[in-house]
């Protein structure tokens, strides 16, 4: 993973106008790791505990948190987007999962105290990475809790569903996790941290718990907060047909002068070589990041450029956008043989799932779909495609 230098092209068209120099002034740059070696932010991370700055543990370790260090727990590098620091181990792996243990300082927002709340940073099939809410794990079940709650409804029938954007990280520290990820030599295997660190829910407990839940209900408590006055940025004017995308005025991405930042990472899943584009709106209010592989385009869901953050280190305000306006280039298309009888599972709208996935034949290509937004288009066209000719 590497930042890429050379933004002076976009740079240029996004200072062309009178006052765009400004907007994008006031934007928080993507977060670069500290300086600072793994023994220097081991030191400084101790002397916090030292001058009593508690430790507020959800999982197993909650009675003797500090003990997370000394079973090898203790934090490498450090990251810092607004007040917020990110204290992060080396990457670690289990069956299921790439992830740091992560300890998020922040001061606690009633007592003005600071605090330090472990937490796991993980890696989403999408390439994001994100901050478990919670987990469950028995004989019938193993899952890494999504975040919050939300009620759709589907066919005339209300069915609850994880948003699982809620737990995604800022945009601005995806590519430093993407950075750090990629240092280890060799990836530890690990089953212990999850239980140490997470709250463990009972097999049907999806809900996230209240420390989770409380900063986002207050956040939204003030209608100043919320993006589109709650409503959504994008949808679907016809079922079925990814043509029909629509954005609320002022909150497409701005691609003549939004464009901000640009990364480049590797993937076996998507075929190798990544480019990774932020992109603010055009109304500075919301800000994408567009993933390129060599054969397929898909959008992480938007977040917000405000700076309030959890203590789960992501963002107390999400941004409501139709779900299939973000598909992953794979995801989950297969049947089910676990189930009596057997079940099919898809999260790609009907009749455009592509091939499988030759690493993963549980998830299909999802271009067919992807391909035919019009966001996707106006992308390659006025991105990609001169993005790569440049590179030439």
């Amino acid at each position: 993973m590497k930042w890429v230098k050379d933004l002076s092209h976009f740079r240029d068209a996004a200072l062309a106008s009178s006052g765009v120099d400004e907007m994008i002034a006031g934007i928080e740059p993507s977060a670069r790791p500290s300086t600072l070696t793994p023994r220097q932010i081991a030191r400084e991370f101790h002397r916090l505990i030292d001058s009593g700055t508690p430790i507020r543990c959800a999982g197993d370790a909650r009675d003797n948190p500090e003990a997370l260090l000394s079973r090898g727990y203790t934090p490498k590098y450090k990251i810092r987007l607004f007040d917020t620091r990110y204290y992060l181990t080396n990457v670690r792996q289990n069956p299921d999962i790439r992830f740091f243990v992560a300890y998020v300082v922040q001061e606690n927002p009633r007592t003005g105290r600071t605090e330090i709340y472990p937490r796991i940073f993980y890696k989403d099939i999408a390439l994001i990475w994100r901050s478990a809410s919670h987990f469950i794990r028995s004989e019938d079940e193993n899952w890494i809790g999504k975040g919050e709650m939300r009620t759709y409804v589907i066919d005339g029938e209300e069915i609850e569903q994880s948003v699982e954007e809620t737990t995604d990280l800022p945009l601005e520290i995806q590519t430093a996790l993407e950075t750090l990820s990629r240092k280890a030599r060799r990836v530890p295997f690990d089953e212990v941290a999850i239980a140490l660190v997470l709250r463990r829910g009972h097999d049907d407990r999806i809900e996230p718990y209240r420390d989770f839940l409380e900063p986002r209900v207050r956040a939204r408590s003030d209608p100043r907060n919320l993006i589109n006055r709650g409503r959504s940025i994008a949808r679907f004017t016809r079922k079925n047909d990814p043509t029909s995308l629509r954005f609320a005025k002022g909150f497409e991405p701005d691609f003549e002068r939004g464009v901000i930042e640009v990364g480049t990472s590797m993937s076996k899943l998507y075929g190798g070589r990544l480019k990774r584009f932020r992109v603010l709106s055009k109304n500075r209010k919301i800000q994408y990041l567009f993933f390129a592989a060599p054969h397929c385009v898909w959008i992480i869901p938007p977040q917000t450029t405000a700076a309030n953050l959890t203590s789960y280190g992501v963002r107390a305000i999400d941004v409501i956008a139709d779900e299939d306006l973000c598909i992953p280039g794979y995801e989950y298309h297969f049947v089910d043989d676990s189930e009596d009888p057997p079940v099919f599972v898809s999260q790609i709208p009907d009749g455009f799932a592509g091939a499988a996935s030759q690493v993963d034949p549980s998830r299909a290509d999802a271009s067919p779909w992807l391909d035919r937004l019009p966001v996707i288009r106006e992308f390659r066209c006025k991105i990609l495609k001169d993005w790569r000719r440049r590179l030439r």
